[in-house]
Parts: structure tokens; C-alpha cells; sequence
């Protein structure tokens, strides 16, 4: 297909097309097109912008000085607010959130607060996503889907949970995944890594002798695969229990299908979209991992495991994903943001509920929130020990401000600290940069109809050759009056999952390589990989991608999601040696927060965080 027959001349809104501004549409010359540029106004509603965001370039354009040491001293500044705050707060991610939220619940709703974030939206990862469709709005999520976690929440996250009305045992009654009837999973065989392009329904559904058989592959290929997935001898036969675990944890999954279970390499391009979380692949999986997880080809070793411990309500998920728990904080936070007259936010009114985003940041507000604000330079007017307030600079608009604050705590990207306050000890700062946030990618793409899914009789694809590795429908949660999608000739979300990796290099390394490629990425360029994997993949179910795509929104995270520990890329070491704990520690009357301090990628880490960080300044200060 030509770029042309992709769609690719289609006028739909682009951002960075535009160098980041916002445009009217009479401005873009988009007047009768197909697609809205919603009712409230692009400029004014950052969930409506389409295009590149997520970590979009101005909301990171100051990284790279940063980091080089543009801000070793203290910047002079364009313009000091003569703000003096009680707590200012660099973040306005959930941890942010919940640190004002815990801040205020201690020592009363009196206190001023000051958060400051980079972006032009707040929740960080929790990032919601809306597209106006002939006069209909569909959302969608760019960041953190749902309350969800592996272990069991703290008592501190399930109380702000519960705070914020989120009864998560309802999750049954908003589910919509009735009109996806009895559409189910694929895979897409790609010509460049399995010689022809091919989709198979089936997996996990049909014995895997019978999906195998329809798969382009190898005889040799076939054949293993149907015995890796189906009952293994013990291919570490003669070593006792602990002499495999030990093994197991010392190699990659990828080395144990070769080394052990003698896989043919022809085989191992099944297994590229696997893997564990945070962006670990075959390559990168520690095998003990695998192996708990239940994946292919370890039930032959004779192996038990305990089952970690799962709450499984934890598993309720918004239409903007954890972006309505940000909301719901806001509301408590910042009532006049919301509309008169609602004196509490519930679940079920949140998700609907306008945000008047001129509202964060007044000046009669205890609580304000900064967006667009980029904070350089954190440092103690004198001694950490002895000071009495911290100085905040931070770039917006092209210039750099002043802020003051009683106390601070960084909710931010921790391995960003240490250029955000060099007088950290050597090994502090050593500790925080030691985490490579995760590279990933959530696209939301929205198509006029599904019919092409549905003649397929797919939900969703997993394409382990592919630019995005999965792809799936989203039929939306039904709730607070928001409705999910009914039926195929209905427009809907569909959601496309990238991490970038680059095979061979250890885990920290392809982090970092991921990171350089989503940054030096255009919005054209992730758009083209769309439209050409969505034409291959749907090629069979008639979809049109220059008619059927109607809008794109590209989340790129190049600074992903936390960083966690595993057995094949970190030193086994004390707890208390670990380089997030070494890293968190407070500073003078400087705390940090954020989920990196707590090495997991989870909305319920991020809170419990900032309580810690909350309880820190307070204990330091007697205010406990």
C-alpha cells in the first residue's frame, strides 16, 4: 500500500505538525472533515488534544539540559512569584496527588500547597484520552488501565481508595464486554520473521497441536512448539529442587528453551511479544520468573510454587483508566475546578464530570496546581540542616520562575533528582539514577466501525514481529452515564501496545535505546506504523485504514513506567541496600516520592509513597 492508500494524507489533528500549538479548526482548514475538534476547545482541554502526547516534547524539552548540567547553580531568574508555600510538590502525578491529599488530611485544609508538573495535564502516567466523534465522545486511556496490583494493597492506599467512593467490588456492573460476544484472541504472523504475513484465531482457546498446524512455521519449528506447549519431560533432570531454582534464576527464558528444553532457533520468533513485566522479553525474563508464571515449558521440572497472594477486586478499571482516581484527588483538592454545585465527587459522577482547567491554578486557592511547569533547580536557602525554606525554579513559557517553599517533595521522575538537587551525597545520587524508566507506548486509535474485527472473529491480536505487539478493542466501562460501544457498526477505541527493546543488550541498556527511539520519533512516523500494521493485520476483514481511522492519539512514554528488580540484571543485595531505598532518602526539608521510590510500577505504590514522604517532613519537624 501507498502512503496515500494508508490514509496518510487524511487530515487528521497531527500535534507535533503544528510545533505543539493547539490550533482552531477554521485555523487548520479542517472544516467539514470527518473528525471533531471537540466542543470545548483543543487549546483548553488537554484530554481532547490528539496527536503525539503522552511525554510530548515540550512537556521533556528540558530533560536533556538538565541532565547535561545546565542547572548545577541556582538559575537566575525572568520572573520570582514571591509565592511562599507551606508544601510545594514537583509532580502532579497520583503520588503528587495523594501527597497534598495525605499533606492536608494531617494538618488541615488551611495549608498551602503549590504542585507543580511538566505537562499540560495532570496524573502523570494516569493519562485520559477523549476523541469527539459526530458528536459523540469515546475515551480511552494513555497510561495506567485499572487498581490493580500483585500484592496486597496497604491499608494507607485501600483507605484513599475507599476516600475517594471507589467501591471496587463493582467492577462487575460497569464491565461492558458483552458486545465483543464470542470475538477472542490471534496472532499475526509476520512475512519478515515467519515468511508470509498470516492471521490465527485461536490462540489459547484451541489445543495448541491444532493453532500450530494453521501457523506459518517450520516443520522443526511445529514440532517444538507443540511440545513446549504441551507436557515437557524434566529437561534439568538429575538436579535437586534447589540446584534448579538456583539455574533457573541465574538464566533467561530464551536460554532455557535453547540451552535446556533444546528448542530449535527457528522457533524463538513465537516467543519476541513475551515476556515479563516492565518491558522484560524472552531474552530479558528470568526463567524462575517464567517458571512461576506458568509459562511454556517448565511443567516437566517437578517445580511448586506458593501463589502470590492476589485481591482479586483490585481490578476495577475506568473508562480513562486510573486517570479519574487523578480526578477524584483534584476534586478533593480543588472543589472550584469542578461544577458548582457538586459538593463531592463520586465513581459514578467523575468520569463525565467537566474540568475547568483554568480553575487550577488560582490565586484565592489553599491548593493550586501549575501545569506546563517545569521544575530545574531545587535547593535549600542555606544549610539543609538549618534552612528554613526551599527555593524552586521552574521553566514556563520560555522563562524561568521562582517558588518558595516550607517544604518539598519531589513526586517526579527520581532518576531526574539528582539534577534537581546536585548537594545530594555522591551515592544518593548514584542510587537515583541507577532505575531506567521503562520505554512503552499506549496508541489509541479510533475507527468509525469493527466490522472487520468481527468478520475476523477477533478481539484481540498479539503480533510478536510487529512494531506494536498487541492490539485490541476497547468496548469502554459503562458508568456514571458513559456508555461503552453496542455493536460493530459503532465507532470504537482501539489500542495498540509498544515497548521498544532492542535484543542482546542487558535489561538497563535496551531501556535506554527504547527511550533515544521513542524521543527521536515524529508523530508521522508513529502514525505510519499504525496505519501499516492495522491495513496488514485486518487485511482479511476488509479494513479500509484511510477510510476506518478517524483519529489517533499517540502516548509515548519514553520515560515510562518504574523501574523493578530482577535476578538476571541486579546484584542481589539487602533490602536496605537497594538503590530505590538509598535513593529516597530525605533531604533537609526535601522528601521524595513518586512509584520509582518504591521500584514498582503500580498506582498503589505511588500512594503509599507519598504517604511515606508526608510522614517523613513530618517526623523531621516535629509535626507528627
Amino acid at each position: 500500500m501507498t502512503d496515500r492508500d494508508l490514509g496518510m494524507d487524511r487530515r487528521i489533528p497531527r500535534r507535533d505538525f503544528l510545533n505543539g500549538v493547539a490550533l482552531s479548526v477554521a485555523a487548520l482548514g479542517l472544516r467539514g472533515a470527518p473528525i471533531d475538534l471537540f466542543a470545548q476547545g483543543a487549546a483548553e482541554y488537554p484530554p481532547s488534544l490528539t496527536g503525539l502526547r503522552g511525554n510530548y516534547p515540550d512537556a521533556v524539552g528540558a530533560f536533556g539540559p538538565m541532565g547535561q548540567g545546565a542547572y548545577r547553580q541556582f538559575p537566575a531568574l525572568d520572573a520570582d512569584t514571591n509565592e511562599t508555600h507551606d508544601l510545594v510538590i514537583v509532580g502532579a502525578g497520583i503520588s503528587g496527588l495523594a501527597a497534598a491529599h495525605f499533606w492536608r488530611r494531617a494538618l488541615g485544609a488551611s495549608q498551602k500547597i503549590l504542585i507543580l508538573d511538566n505537562h499540560d495535564d495532570f496524573g502523570g502516567h494516569a493519562k485520559r484520552n477523549e476523541f469527539t466523534y459526530r458528536g459523540r465522545t469515546f475515551i480511552g486511556y494513555g497510561g495506567t488501565q485499572s487498581i490493580a496490583t500483585p500484592f496486597p494493597y496497604s491499608y494507607t492506599a485501600k483507605r484513599l481508595i475507599e476516600e475517594l467512593t471507589i467501591q471496587v467490588e463493582r467492577n462487575g456492573e460497569f464491565q461492558n464486554r458483552g458486545p465483543l460476544g464470542n470475538l477472542g484472541p490471534a496472532m499475526f504472523f509476520d512475512k519478515e520473521h515467519f515468511g508470509e504475513d498470516r492471521l490465527v484465531a485461536g490462540n489459547g482457546r484451541l489445543p495448541w497441536p491444532e493453532f500450530f498446524a494453521k501457523a506459518p512455521l517450520s516443520d522443526a519449528a511445529r514440532k517444538d512448539l507443540i511440545r513446549i506447549y504441551g507436557t515437557n519431560p524434566d529437561y534439568m533432570a538429575g538436579m535437586t529442587a534447589e540446584q534448579k531454582i538456583a539455574k533457573l534464576a541465574s538464566i533467561s527464558w530464551q536460554d532455557f528453551l535453547l540451552r535446556y528444553a533444546k528448542m530449535t532457533p527457528e522457533a524463538l520468533p513465537f516467543f519476541l511479544g513475551q515476556g515479563g513485566r516492565n518491558n522484560k522479553r524472552v531474552d530479558t525474563t528470568p526463567a524462575l520468573e517464567a517458571a512461576k508464571r506458568g509459562s511454556a515449558g517448565f511443567n516437566g521440572l517437578g517445580l511448586t510454587f506458593e501463589e502470590e497472594f492476589r485481591e482479586s477486586s483490585y481490578t476495577f478499571h475506568f473508562p480513562d483508566g486510573n486517570a479519574s482516581i487523578a480526578r477524584l484527588l483534584v476534586s478533593r483538592l480543588i472543589p472550584a475546578a469542578l461544577p458548582p454545585g457538586k459538593t463531592l465527587q463520586t465513581m459514578e459522577t467523575i468520569v463525565q464530570a467537566p474540568m475547568m482547567y483554568e480553575r487550577l491554578d488560582e490565586a484565592t486557592s489553599d491548593v493550586r496546581i501549575r501545569l506546563k511547569s517545569t521544575v530545574v533547580r531545587v535547593e535549600h536557602s542555606g544549610s539543609p540542616a538549618r534552612a528554613d525554606v526551599v527555593r524552586v525554579a521552574y521553566r514556563r513559557d520560555g522563562k524561568i520562575h521562582g517558588v518558595r517553599g516550607r517544604h518539598v517533595i519531589l513526586a517526579c521522575y527520581n532518576s531526574l533528582i539528582p539534577s534537581l538537587v546536585p548537594e545530594l551525597s555522591a551515592k544518593q545520587k548514584d542510587a537515583l539514577a541507577y532505575s531506567i524508566k521503562v520505554p512503552m507506548m499506549y496508541n489509541n486509535v479510533l475507527i468509525r466501525r469493527w466490522t472487520a474485527f468481527q468478520k475476523l472473529g477477533v478481539s484481540n491480536i498479539s503480533a510478536p514481529g510487529m512494531y506494536h505487539t498487541s492490539c485490541g478493542l476497547d468496548p469502554g466501562t459503562s458508568i456514571g452515564g458513559y456508555r461503552g460501544v453496542t455493536t460493530a457498526d459503532e465507532p470504537i477505541v482501539v489500542r495498540l501496545v509498544r515497548n521498544p527493546n532492542t535484543p542482546g543488550l542487558p535489561r538497563r541498556e535496551q531501556h535506554r535505546a527504547g527511550q533515544q527511539e521513542l524521543l527521536s520519533m515524529s508523530f508521522e512516523q508513529f502514525e505510519l506504523e499504525i496505519r501499516r500494521q492495522l491495513a496488514r493485520m485486518l487485511a482479511g476483514g476488509g479494513f479500509d485504514p484511510a477510510a476506518d481511522i478517524v483519529g489517533i492519539t499517540v502516548n509515548r512514554w519514553p520515560h515510562g513506567y518504574s523501574y523493578t528488580y530482577d535476578t538476571l540484571a541486579d546484584p542481589e543485595v539487602a533490602p536496605e541496600e537497594r538503590p530505590h531505598v538509598i535513593g529516597r532518602r530525605r533531604f533537609g526539608r526535601i522528601a521524595i516520592a513518586n512509584s520509582d521510590a518504591g521500584a514498582a510500577a503500580f498506582t498503589n505504590q505511588a500512594i503509599d509513597e507519598a504517604n511515606r514522604a508526608v510522614e517523613e517532613l513530618f517526623v523531621a519537624e516535629g509535626l507528627a
